[in-house]
């Protein structure tokens, strides 16, 4: 019995460093809930047509996912050249020998048919460890959008190995940079989470900032200085046109959707003071928050619109506050040294993540609603603008390094990190990249 004992404890130890668990029902699961783990070896075979044609997209769709699943830190592919099994059939099972010789912990094979317009792809998920079936779905698109079948894909792998909603069908809106820093065009785009699949929403004429999706994914708002001054707007992503929120005096910045898209929520500027309000996309009603003499802006909703975040200097230097979605009830929650900037409430609501700004460095952080747990997780010359995924593990921001006396350098890019702090990487775009905002899941999470 102690020898068992032992055994066991040994057995624990080995996944507990290594972040996997098993459940209750055996089945393979990676705990993303605390801190870094290492990386889960999978195998995926390209996906094959049944009837032994060359497909035009099978390589194309699994280079995809396997790419998405490796940027989450999450996930290790293994080799393909250490395949043993070749698969024939999506019905033909694993020689689970074969991958638990390469160390596979995760196996997923699949076919793909080309009819017409459409592409269909059929996947099975197994834990090789367990010898068990963790799923089997199909997905079909038109095969001009194969990129977002491998995106459903690589959420589903995500989701049944994690336990944790997918975040790789999703696209980003965000602020294209071009020209020196004397001269910057700044031009709306978006594009797939990945970098992928770039369109520009606007022509580089005007200054645009701070770009927010609806929850509904079919208009931005966004902050312009299109007449010279600075305003809101809202643009219809299919029409591409836009038109101006209200027509308030003064400045009217930093701009977010309510969660059930019917309100915006903004700071105005009047007489060089600040303050929040709401403005009715319905009956074009303003609301006005706060009452203070002193700067309030960047307000954030909680994800059932119930409180709202924001940063204010009313009490000496700028910090993070909380009130109810009417205003009242306005508390500090934040402070500690440095100032606190542009909040955004995590889609799950646990978490708020903010840019501070401390003895000359910037940092993005995170920190609990009620003020508790604050953790600076990634620092530079300039990093803000933090964004979150929407499964809420992870977070897009912009980080930009210092110029020289002669105007060189000074380039911004796109990153992502783990809300552990770790996996930090590079998103690439065609040009200089700022203000991310990461829109909703796509597809639904059945």
């Amino acid at each position: 019995m102690q020898k068992m004992k032992r055994f066991l404890s040994g057995i624990i130890m080995v996944f507990g460093v290594v972040g996997w668990v098993m459940t209750a029902q055996a089945e393979l699961r990676i705990d993303v809930s605390g801190a870094h783990s290492e990386p889960l070896p999978f195998a995926m075979p390209n996906l094959f047509n049944p009837d032994g044609s060359r497909s035009s997209f099978g390589a194309d769709i699994t280079e995809v996912v396997v790419a998405d699943l490796e940027r989450s830190g999450l996930f290790r592919y293994i080799n393909p050249d250490a395949y043993i099994q070749k698969f024939n059939s999506i019905n033909e099972r694993p020689n689970f020998q074969d991958w638990q010789a390469i160390k596979a912990q995760v196996l997923v094979y699949g076919t793909i048919r080309e009819s017409g317009d459409n592409v269909t792809v059929s996947f099975r998920i197994w834990d090789v460890f367990a010898q068990k079936q963790m799923d089997a779905k199909s997905f079909t698109v038109r095969s001009d959008s194969w990129r977002k079948i491998a995106h459903m894909l690589a959420d589903k792998i995500y989701e049944r190995v994690t336990g944790e909603t997918g975040y790789f069908d999703t696209r980003i809106v965000f602020i294209s940079e071009t020209g020196g820093q004397g001269n910057r065009t700044k031009r709306l785009a978006i594009m797939d989470q990945d970098g992928e699949n770039v369109s520009y929403l606007t022509s580089g004429r005007d200054i645009v900032l701070t770009p927010r999706f609806s929850p509904n994914m079919r208009e931005i708002t966004y902050f312009s200085y299109q007449d010279g001054n600075p305003k809101v707007y809202l643009m219809d992503l299919n029409t591409r046109d836009s038109k101006l929120v209200g027509n308030f005096p003064g400045m009217t910045f930093a701009p977010r959707f309510s969660p059930d898209g019917n309100q915006l929520i903004m700071s105005l500027s009047n007489r060089g003071n600040s303050d929040i309000y709401t403005y009715d996309l319905r009956t074009h009603a303003k609301k006005r928050l706060t009452n203070h003499p002193s700067i309030n802006t960047s307000p954030s909703y909680s994800p059932d619109g119930s409180q709202i975040v924001f940063n204010s200097d009313r009490g000496g230097n700028q910090q993070l506050y909380i009130m109810n979605a009417d205003g009242s009830n306005a508390h500090r929650i934040t402070f500690g040294k440095g100032t606190y900037a542009t909040p955004v409430w995590s889609p799950r609501g646990d978490y708020i993540a903010f840019t501070k700004i401390h003895q000359g460095q910037f940092h993005i952080g995170v920190i609990k609603p009620d003020g508790s747990g604050e953790r600076l997780i990634t620092n530079g010359f300039l990093v803000e603008g933090p964004t979150w995924a929407p499964n809420g593990r992870v977070l897009m921001f912009y980080r930009q390094n210092r110029s020289d006396r002669y105007g060189n350098g000074g380039t911004a890019k796109l990153y992502t990190i783990d809300i552990t702090g770790y996996n930090e990487r590079q998103v690439l775009t065609p040009h200089d990249a700022s203000d991310p905002a990461w829109s909703r899941l796509l597809h639904p999470t059945d």
